[in-house]
């Protein structure tokens, strides 16, 4: 499968540990879903407040810093909302707190599709994934069947909050490449993707030239998944369609 073709205006939940890890992976799919009319919620288990490597700077005002950020990186790619749980940075776990988390905002919001990351993603050739990222696939995973779709799972959500049960009805699994099985076309959208990332500052800079060599890597990286299937740019995905 190489291309997202349901025409059905659809709700798309994101998932993701921290801010910006969205946009890296999906920002290009998620504007493009956006333009044809898709709502996107972005749903982030932490506020990203450890990243840095300046002893000086403090984790509650990087949180704010970065939540602002990945709101500003929402907007540019028309999405909906930002929803922050506020976990600890750094110390992510599949537990049954953060589920119950994922699993009322999935009930409130009631997404069609949900995007989350990869929880058997370890490590490269050059790097080694960082746990928030395996944590929060695990969970999101979890969170998504059974528990958002049971009732008897989390009952006091329906009995105290009046959640209803919800059942996803497709994941796409930000992944590696020899992992993938639908490539989504984002070659008209890939100029939203890099202005979405530059939302970052913290993380990216604001120099020309951190944003030139940002931009140039992006648009590689996107290059690199995308020629293979004959799409100047795009974004890949395990998909599951769920029964």
């Amino acid at each position: 499968m190489s291309e997202y073709t349901d025409s059905i205006t659809k709700k798309v939940m994101i998932i993701v540990a921290h801010p910006d890890d969205a946009d890296f992976m999906a920002a290009g799919t998620l504007a493009k879903w956006a333009q044809e009319g898709c709502s996107i919620v972005y749903l982030l288990c932490t506020s990203g407040d450890k990243g840095t490597s300046d002893p000086k700077t403090k984790p509650e005002e990087l949180a704010v810093i970065r939540e602002k950020e990945q709101e500003n990186a929402c907007t540019v790619i028309g999405g909906e909302q930002v929803i922050f749980l506020r976990h600890a940075d750094g110390m992510l776990q599949n537990t049954l707190t953060l589920r119950k988390d994922i699993v009322r905002q999935i009930r409130i919001h009631k997404p069609d599709v949900v995007i989350c990351q990869d929880p058997t993603n370890r490590y490269g050739d050059s790097n080694i994934n960082h746990p928030d990222h395996r944590a929060a696939g695990d969970t999101a995973l979890d969170a998504i069947f059974p528990s958002a779709r049971d009732y008897h799972m989390f009952p006091e959500l329906v009995q105290e909050e009046g959640l209803l049960p919800h059942k996803v009805l497709e994941v796409y699994l930000s992944t590696r490449e020899g992992n993938a099985s639908v490539w989504i076309d984002i070659t008209e959208t890939i100029d939203i993707k890099v202005s979405a990332l530059k939302q970052h500052a913290s993380q990216v800079g604001t120099d020309a030239e951190s944003l030139e060599r940002l931009e140039t890597r992006l648009k590689q990286r996107a290059s690199d998944v995308g020629t293979p299937h004959a799409m100047k740019y795009a974004e890949a995905f395990k998909y599951i369609k769920l029964r």
